[in-house]
C-alpha cells in the first residue's frame, strides 16, 4: 500500500478563488496579532518595537509546570491575618406607628361658563380659474 501525501487545506472563496490557509498562516507568523494581548500570530509574547520577549513554547511550559489547584512548596513572606469576627448585633422590634388620616381632597374652583355666539357667515367668492398652459392644456381633453 502506498502512503498518500498530506492533504493541503484549500478553501474556495465566494468569488471562486482557491486559498491555501496553511500557507497564509506560515507567511504571517511574525505579524503582530490584532488585540490587546501583545502577541504575534504564532503566539509569542512581544515587547516594545515588536521584539519577541517570550516564545510560545516557554509560555506553554510555564503554564504546565504548576497545575491549577496544586499548593506551592514555598511559604508566603507574611502570613495572612485571621479574619476578625464582628460582634453580633441585636435587632430591636419595631413598634407600630399610628396611621395618619388620609388627606382631604380639595376641589379646585371651576371657571364660569361663557356662552359662545355662532360665527357670522362669510359669503364665498367663486375661485377664478386661470387658463391652462403647456402640457396641462394638452392633457386636458385626454382621459
Amino acid at each position: 500500500m502506498v502512503a498518500r501525501a498530506p492533504r493541503k487545506r484549500m478553501y474556495r472563496t465566494m468569488q471562486g478563488r482557491m486559498v491555501d490557509i496553511e500557507k497564509l498562516r506560515t507567511a504571517n507568523e511574525s505579524v503582530q496579532a490584532v488585540g490587546n494581548m501583545n502577541v504575534n500570530a504564532r503566539g509569542d509574547v512581544l515587547g516594545p518595537g515588536g521584539t519577541i520577549v517570550n516564545t510560545k513554547e516557554n509560555v506553554i511550559k510555564k503554564y504546565y509546570e504548576q497545575p491549577k489547584g496544586m499548593v506551592s512548596d514555598t511559604p508566603r513572606s507574611k502570613p495572612m491575618p485571621a479574619p476578625k469576627a464582628e460582634p453580633v448585633k441585636t435587632v430591636q422590634k419595631m413598634t407600630p406607628i399610628a396611621a395618619k388620616p388620609a388627606p382631604k381632597k380639595v376641589i379646585a374652583p371651576q371657571p364660569p361658563k361663557v356662552e359662545s355666539k355662532p360665527a357670522p357667515k362669510v359669503e364665498s367668492t367663486p375661485i377664478q380659474r386661470t387658463e391652462k398652459k403647456g402640457i396641462d392644456a394638452a392633457l386636458d381633453g385626454l382621459e
